[in-house]
């Protein structure tokens, strides 16, 4: 039994559900660009699926709309695939499972994915009812929005017709947003050499923070678990004598990691110190974090006496200090926007392979002088330590358009339907209306979408309320001549 079935707007949440039924984690797109390509397939629609999986969806225009300039609407198919700890699903191969709580959408255990799976449902819906007048339609649905917007990078959109686009890629009801930041993806790379050693291992594990969004959510300063680890090594080193195996932590540059572990090998008499030293780290971030992240904790287990092949001194010390220095967070706030972070980074992946470190960072400014800035100070960083850093998802910054004419419209629409005006604003969350605006000359494009909270970790809920007014909302822009 569907457990969206009995709620409205039937069709947005049925279409919801369907794509909340099939593995759409970022790089893992294949198969929820077929289900569109087979909607469009079974309806008849003028359709094109690109080499990377993009789909554009192409609906002529209704009976009285057809002078009515083309409208754009576009979402991306992709979701940051993150869960509990303890979570047995396999967000791979497995579709999530939905529950319902008041007002809230959520999954158990995992992401939903309502970013941005419900701009996907209202765009499917909007294309499967006939009875909503509408100009030309052209739903474009990018791949891999999460890692880079690889897919808004790549699409050739030269067979469009439209000027106009409606970005459904926000997610608080009410807030119109015309600017956004650029940014960029950083890998900073430092080479690992190993030995053997024998020793005691331990894996330890910083959790239970919370998480979020490192656009829209940097600013409220949550633990990034792989700093903290960065952190406690480095005090470690006046501790105990130790060694490392590995280190893993996040799963998205873009989400702020809550979970990361690291496997250390020690003396078997140096167990007890080092027991006590995890149980006083655990408490000084209790009490650093005991507003913004209550639920922090450092879990270890105590493993095996083996010869391991572990990171040699040298190396070890170059990795440590590499990540006790690395730069986290916000670097500069706009000084003409109260609240608006200008320039940030979130080291959202620290992985460790054979012969190498990788620390993933998410840069973004509103300034390119600043972001340029920012990638030179990590360059040197990972210079310093005999590093490399290698960029990719170049994105540029949405500028502000004073004179669009969608705003217009949109703002005029949600004064009259609801008795006050929406706020407009610029975000500091990447997002693709930047790189479409390239690729299409003069393209007027407007953000907005439905109450969300806590997008990107497994406490993300979507407002049932705030999805129906919103649609309303988005029919009666899409039936405005």
């Amino acid at each position: 039994m569907a457990v969206l079935e009995h709620l409205k707007p039937q069709k947005v949440f049925y279409f919801f559900e369907q794509l909340c039924g099939i593995p759409h984690g970022s790089g893992n797109v294949e198969q929820i660009s077929n289900y569109l390509v087979d909607f469009a397939k079974e309806r008849g629609f003028e359709y094109i699926q690109d080499e990377v999986k993009n789909v554009i969806i192409i609906k002529e225009a209704s009976v009285g709309y057809e002078n009515v300039p083309a409208l754009m609407i576009q979402g991306h198919m992709d979701m940051v695939a993150v869960k509990e700890a303890d979570c047995q699903i396999d967000m791979a191969k497995e579709g999530l499972q939905l529950r319902i709580d008041g007002d809230l959408i959520s999954a158990e255990g995992t992401s939903l994915g309502g970013d941005d799976g419900i701009a996907v449902a209202y765009a499917l819906a909007l294309l499967d009812d006939d009875s909503i007048s509408h100009p030309r339609l052209e739903v474009v649905l990018t791949v891999d929005e999460e890692t880079g917007m690889e897919g808004a990078s790549a699409i050739d959109l030269s067979m469009l017709q439209a000027k106009r686009m409606l970005n459904i890629d926000s997610e608080e009801e009410g807030i119109l947003l015309t600017g956004c930041a650029g940014g960029v993806r950083a890998a900073c790379k430092l080479p690992l050499r190993r030995c053997a050693k024998t020793g005691l291992a331990y894996k330890v594990t910083i959790t239970g923070l919370q998480g979020g969004h490192s656009g829209i959510e940097i600013h409220k300063e949550r633990g990034n678990s792989n700093c903290l680890m960065g952190r406690m090594l480095y005090c470690l080193l006046d501790r105990i004598s130790y060694d490392i195996l590995d280190i893993a932590g996040g799963v998205a540059d873009n989400a702020v990691p809550a979970n990361t572990s690291a496997m250390i090998v020690i003396e078997e008499k140096d167990a007890e110190a080092f027991e006590a030293f995890a149980m006083e780290y655990e408490a000084v971030l209790q009490k650093e974090l005991q507003t913004k992240d209550p639920g922090v904790r450092i879990e270890y287990d105590k493993m095996v006496v083996e010869t391991y092949q572990v990171l040699t001194k040298e190396t070890k010390e170059k990795a440590v200090r590499m990540l006790f220095m690395a730069p986290n967070g916000v670097q500069a706030m706009n000084a003409d926007i109260p609240g608006l972070v200008q320039t940030s980074l979130n080291l959202g992946i620290l992985s460790m392979q054979e012969a190498e470190m990788i620390l993933d960072y998410s840069v973004r400014s509103s300034v390119t002088s600043e972001k340029k800035w920012l990638v030179s100070r990590l360059s040197a960083l990972t210079e310093t330590f005999g590093g490399s850093l290698a960029l990719s998802g170049d994105y540029p910054a949405w500028e502000f358009r004073k004179d669009s004419a969608l705003l217009q419209v949109m703002v005029e629409i949600y004064e009259a339907m609801y008795g006050k005006k929406p706020e407009v604003q610029t975000v500091h969350a990447g997002m693709e209306c930047g790189i479409l605006s390239e690729k299409i000359d003069n393209l007027d494009c407007v953000s907005f979408g439905p109450d969300m909270k806590d997008i990107h970790t497994p406490k993300e809920v979507l407002s049932i309320s705030s999805t129906q007014r919103v649609w309303e909302y988005l029919v009666e822009v899409v039936k405005r001549k």
